[in-house]
């Protein structure tokens, strides 16, 4: 059975690839053409007849784009599974779309940039019906170490604003804090050995440390998405406060407007 990955970014492309090593078939597309194993130029043509169907774009208005090329062609027995980073209010008008066409709709944002989804160890947080969500696990087990089923059509998408947030602001923490040691004359090598048995230590400094010591910001999870998913995050939060996410929303804004959005996320410590 036929999977369409829709989107050949820094994710869909490893996807893509692992699920061919696996000898599925598996069918690409790409709003900007790539030469890509199964590419499909036409986005119609990528979905007919293909069991399912993965969305991994970059934004909502990149993932209405897709729907409105595909919606035409879904069919019954069909399932779309979104893994775009949205917004809860955005995941719920795209089920609706795609479930007035007969096929089924399941939210499955993700965690892990580059090198996990490259070695299979993306994290998929599920919303939805459960009875949507279990016919797609095995598929997504070729993709994932873990598959977890928050809830209610929206809930996966309002956890993985909230992952990204506090990844947002852990890695802040962490630039702020390595700018200061700098300044004070201490090593890299001396910050990162001392960090590493300090309380604060996190999945991001273990992860960012050769970055932040090399200065290569190659993206493994580009600025401009992570400053797209704090906007979103911004727009569900309603009466909430959240004072450091809005301050640190104004930081990124700088580092928009200084031309860094390709380069990966870390590269605000460039500018601390």
């Amino acid at each position: 059975m036929a999977v369409a990955i829709l989107g050949l970014g820094i994710i869909g492309s490893a996807w893509a690839k692992n699920l061919q090593a696996d000898g599925l078939e598996v069918r690409t597309w790409n709003r900007t053409p790539k030469e890509f194993p199964g590419f499909e130029s036409d986005l119609p043509k990528a979905v007919e007849g293909a069991k399912t169907v993965i969305v991994v774009v970059s934004d909502p208005p990149a993932v209405e784009a897709v729907l409105n090329g595909i919606l035409p062609v879904l069919k019954p027995g069909q399932t779309v599974i979104q893994s775009s980073t949205i917004s809860t209010r955005w995941t719920l008008t795209f089920a609706e779309r795609v479930r007035n066409t007969g096929a089924a709709y399941v939210e499955a944002p993700f965690t892990g940039s580059k090198p996990a989804a490259e070695s299979r160890k993306t994290v998929f947080y599920l919303g939805g019906d459960t009875h949507d969500i279990e016919p797609v696990l095995g598929l997504l087990k070729h993709l994932s170490s873990h598959r977890m089923h928050i809830g209610p059509m929206g809930t996966a998408s309002a956890l993985k604003l909230a992952m990204n947030m506090n990844i947002a602001m852990v890695m802040q923490a962490l630039s702020e804090s390595l700018s200061f040691a700098r300044a004070e004359g201490i090593s890299d090598d001396v910050y990162f050995d001392a960090l590493r048995i300090n309380g604060s230590r996190s999945g991001i400094s273990d992860l960012k440390e050769p970055v932040l010591k090399s200065g290569d910001f190659a993206p493994m999870f580009s600025l401009k998405h992570m400053d797209k998913d704090l906007r979103l995050a911004l727009e569900d939060a309603n009466d909430l406060r959240l004072p450091q996410l809005r301050v640190l929303k104004q930081f990124y804004q700088e580092g928009m407007a200084a031309g860094l959005g390709d380069s990966d996320f870390s590269v605000l410590a460039k500018l601390t």
